[in-house]
């Protein structure tokens, strides 16, 4: 259950994500939208996030990591982008702001919700 659970676990933060944070909306239907961006995150999660981690770490070291968080909204702000070119469905993200707030957010949810579920 490894990239099936990961993507239901960013699924269910993104939903959440769009509820909560302003400036986020749904595109191309309240569910299908989320889901289409949660599978485009975790492709991307996957395969681009560890190396912008590699070549953002001296940054993320001065900065005491809060750099990462910022690599995390740019992935959001891409994946979103992703989303929407290439399926026609995804999320919007308004502003940077948004999408900032939008990654602590996703953060936090799939932090909660692996450590209940048990998924990595």
């Amino acid at each position: 259950m490894g990239f099936i659970g990961r993507w239901l676990v960013t699924f269910i933060a993104t939903i959440v994500t769009v509820n909560i944070v302003p400036g986020i909306f749904a595109v191309g239907g309240q569910w299908v939208g989320p889901l289409a961006c949660a599978l485009v995150l975790s492709l991307v999660n996957v395969s681009i996030k560890p190396v912008l981690q590699v070549i953002g770490l001296p940054i993320t070291v001065l900065t005491l990591g809060i750099f990462y968080i910022v690599i995390n909204a740019v992935l959001l702000e891409f994946s979103s982008w992703l989303a929407r070119a290439v399926l026609g469905v995804g999320i919007y993200i308004d502003s940077f702001g948004s999408a900032l707030i939008g990654a602590i957010v996703i953060s936090l949810v799939s932090m909660i919700l692996s450590s209940v579920i048990g998924t990595d």
